[in-house]
């Protein structure tokens, strides 16, 4: 199959055309100046030919959505739309990538692929706009909801702690927001698991298995690079406020294989990045 990757050069669309590289597949990745989804001329000129396009395109700065809505809108809706429509048009199989901002993180149990939408802050507003515009315009596309993802070719929170950890005697980290830490690369997996097996158009969820609190997140971070976890403190989110609402549940619930336990995941990245710092494979 020949493969298109819009943000193809994000944290998880970098891992994506890697592992696709890797399976023998042909794959071309594309960012905005290739290929801007905000314009349906520009994405009909690119898309046609692939057999599969995966949508990572996105406005993921969740703060600066709450006073740049219609920029947001305009990629995460918009743009949605318009990968879907050309998708539709030239028979590709698309998917698209989404995340647990579309829900109100006020649940007690793992969200299922069918819960209603319920966004409480801009970005998952724009992005449950998104998937609403998929399914209307291209029910065979794959909606694939993720979070708290992190990976080797981008900023992000494992990154993060791991340099504060070599600048702070000790840190204060969320303690009352549960989620599933997932690597981009497992998600990559799952994405390329879902075309080939041929999976039927609408929801589904790729994270890693379990829960946990940002601070226990923190903790098992520390642990694993052989750094004192006593030095991670536990803090309220109202102690930590941000300009958009963060869900304080985002446990997804799985209608798939599992992606593996997400201390298993971690344990595995940090490997691999120890590795390939070394020169290992």
């Amino acid at each position: 199959m020949r493969w298109l990757v819009t943000g193809g050069r994000g944290m998880f669309g970098t891992d994506l055309v890697e592992l696709l590289h890797e399976c023998g597949q042909e794959v071309v990745a594309v960012g905005s100046a290739e290929c801007d989804i905000r314009s349906l001329d520009s994405v009909r000129a690119t898309v046609d030919g692939f057999d599969v396009v995966v949508n990572g395109a996105a406005w993921t700065a969740v703060d600066d959505a709450e006073t740049h809505e219609a920029e947001a809108f305009s990629v995460n809706a918009v743009g949605a739309r318009n990968v879907a429509l050309v998708a539709a048009e030239t028979g590709t199989r698309m998917v698209h990538i989404s995340t647990d901002y579309v829900f109100d993180g006020q649940a007690c149990a793992p969200y299922e692929p069918d819960h209603p939408q319920n966004p409480r802050s801009a970005y998952g507003r724009t992005k449950a706009a998104g998937e609403w515009a998929i399914r209307a315009t291209n029910p065979d596309a794959l909606i694939v909801r993720t979070a708290w993802l992190y990976g080797a070719h981008g900023p992000n929170f494992v990154t993060t702690m791991r340099r504060l950890a070599g600048e702070r005697d000790t840190l204060s980290v969320v303690d009352d927001q549960l989620g599933q830490p997932t690597w981009t690369r497992d998600l990559a997996a799952y994405v390329i698991a879902l075309v080939e097996g041929g999976e039927q158009g609408g929801y589904h969820h790729g994270t890693s298995d379990g829960q946990v609190t940002w601070c226990g997140f923190t903790r098992e971070i520390f642990r694993l690079s052989g750094w004192d976890p006593g030095r991670v403190q536990p803090c309220t989110t109202r102690e930590f406020p941000r300009p958009a609402p963060r869900p304080a549940y985002s446990v997804l619930g799985h209608d798939h294989a599992s992606l593996g336990p997400w201390e298993e995941r971690l344990a595995a990245y940090l490997e691999r990045a120890r590795a390939t710092a070394t020169g290992g494979r």
